[in-house]
């Protein structure tokens, strides 16, 4: 397989490179921050290139009760969850408004599959859906209000949609991986754990290389 895998920025690129040991399956590559610059420079090198299966993986916030810190999240879904409009009757997403879609297909068997293995890795490790947003959740308020609207919400990340919509836009399966380095909520930057959340992200790519090899 030729396996395209998108990380926002280099601290995250670094932790996936040292997982997957400079496997030749794989090209990893910084998307830059947001979902605009992630699709921009994944359908770049998908048009340069032929790739089986396309990844968006790097760190992101945890929903509280949902991912802890440390732990792992593969998306069973990706939804862009801020685009829409606000209505007075609360926010409508593209799918409501009838503009096209939220939504990017995640390939569900392989998520799956990869889960399975880093359980068996004895990781702590979750599906749910990926929330991909442009400002990242800062209080209570907003953490409460995603969780009502996107009841499979898990963790909230930057990219996904963007990388995942080009990968669709190609034909090609794709996944999201995030480790988890904080709690969606009020930004607490002394209570981030960075650091915990690459070490999680490099052992997750190592059996990502071992499921996929």
């Amino acid at each position: 397989m030729n396996i395209l895998v998108m990380a926002a920025v280099a601290l995250e690129r670094d932790a996936v490179l040292r997982g997957l040991h400079a496997s030749k399956d794989f090209n990893v590559a910084i998307a830059g921050v947001g979902a605009a610059a992630a699709a921009a420079q994944t359908a770049t090198l998908l048009a340069a290139a032929t790739y089986d299966l396309v990844i968006s993986a790097g760190i992101a916030g945890g929903f509280v009760g949902r991912a802890e810190v440390g732990s792992i999240v593969i998306a069973d879904a990706a939804i862009a969850a801020d685009l829409g409009a606000q209505t007075p009757d609360g926010f409508r997403s593209l799918d409501q408004l009838g503009f096209g879609s939220s939504q990017v297909p995640v390939d569900v068997g392989l998520a799956k599959r990869l889960a399975e293995a880093l359980r068996a890795a004895g990781g702590p490790v979750y599906t749910g859906t990926i929330l991909t947003v442009s400002t990242v959740t800062g209080t209570a308020e907003t953490a409460a209000e995603l969780v009502a609207r996107v009841p499979g919400a898990t963790a909230e990340a930057m990219e996904g949609y963007g990388v995942g919509m080009a990968a669709y836009q190609s034909g090609i399966p794709f996944l999201e991986i995030r480790a988890i380095s904080n709690a969606v909520g009020p930004r607490d930057r002394s209570a981030w754990r960075i650091e915990e959340a690459l070490h999680a992200l490099e052992a997750a790519s190592k059996t990502l290389r071992e499921v996929l090899q």
